[in-house]
């Protein structure tokens, strides 16, 4: 079992991603962990993680007493700090590393501080793995359909992660370093399904940047998935990439207006904004082989990848602008997810 009696360190493990990812964790399908290292410079959101995680309504601050005695182990730190990231990973035999600054507008209006958290934040992860030599089992880094074709600051910077992480092998032999990549997450914090759902509550207009978006919709359990996925079968250097449907943003917007008198403004595209979301590039779908019901890029560099690719299971990009469910279809879905429920 790869999590049993491990100390698995979570960065940004207050997000969306890091709470469904806990829970996930304690489930105890890939084995029941010794420790679970929540790892944040958040302090709010450590606090009422915590208050959840004791099914606490309040508490004062006696909530942190005896912290690093129980299975989850609350630290205040930041990736951009590499002491408190070497603190954190001395203390762990599996890193997933989930923070970021993700935003795309603010990481266009402040770049450099998405450079120091995305890239510099990766570098330290890397650099804390490589000189505690093998002490790590697995290092798996979280990135973004942004980071393919990158246009925009977040996708740039994710771009680098990805190659920081997946070189370390070269340094690291002792250590598996992957990733995964996937779109946004349907209904996370910051995605269109809560803002829709806010808007709708207040009488409308629901805004859309153009009508031509699209998106692949893959909720938070799939992306857990995605990443249970690539710890038990992914090879050194690897990028595990989810098959999910997509589809059209103004049929999102029309499925949950239904019959309400609501109207449709188009806003135009904000800073650093894709149209469709691409996971695989065309460069891409040559080392791409596709493993279980996922898509996996082979390391670009050849003195990591360890799979010959003989057949390619892509003849161009993966896009959310193909495979596009119709509005039936994007409905089920909803309805089953509690999403038309508000």
């Amino acid at each position: 079992m790869l999590f049993d009696k491990k100390n698995i360190l979570i960065t940004g493990g207050t997000g969306s991603l890091g709470r469904t990812l806990v829970k996930r964790i304690m489930d105890g399908v890939l084995g029941r962990p010794k420790r679970i290292i929540i790892f944040s410079r958040d302090e709010a959101k450590h606090h009422r993680m915590k208050l959840d995680w004791k099914n606490i309504k309040y508490a004062t601050d006696d909530i942190f007493y005896r912290n690093f005695e129980e299975i989850l182990d609350f630290r205040i730190g930041d990736v951009r700090d590499y002491e408190s990231v070497l603190s954190a990973a001395r203390d762990s035999d599996i890193i997933i590393h989930a923070a970021a600054l993700k935003q795309v507008p603010v990481c266009e209006y402040f770049p450099y501080e998405a450079v120091k958290t995305n890239i510099l934040g990766a570098q330290n992860i890397s650099r804390a793995t490589i000189e505690l030599d093998g002490k790590i089992e697995t290092v798996l880094a979280i990135s973004t359909d942004k980071a393919c074709k990158p246009i925009n600051t977040y996708g740039m910077c994710k771009a680098i992660q990805e190659r920081i992480i997946l070189t370390a092998n070269l340094s690291c032999s002792k250590t598996r370093f992957i990733c995964v990549r996937y779109g946004n997450v349907i209904a996370s914090t910051g995605s269109v399904i809560p803002l829709f759902k806010q808007q709708i509550k207040n009488g409308g207009p629901l805004t859309i940047t153009t009508r031509d978006m699209t998106r692949f919709f893959l909720n938070l359990d799939q992306a857990v998935d995605t990443i249970f996925e690539a710890f038990k079968s992914g090879k050194s250097g690897e990028t595990y990439i989810p098959i999910v449907p997509s589809a059209k943003i103004t049929d999102l917007a029309e499925i949950m207006i239904g019959k309400r008198d609501i109207e449709i403004s188009i806003i135009g595209i904000r800073p650093g904004e894709k149209i469709h979301e691409i996971l695989v590039s065309e460069e891409e779908s040559k080392r791409t082989i596709r493993r279980n019901n996922y898509y996996v890029i082979c390391s670009i560099l050849p003195e990591i990848s360890q799979i010959p690719i003989t057949e390619t299971v892509l003849k161009d990009e993966y896009s959310s602008a193909d495979r596009l469910m119709n509005k039936q279809e994007l409905e089920n879905i909803l309805k089953e997810q509690g999403h038309l429920e508000f």
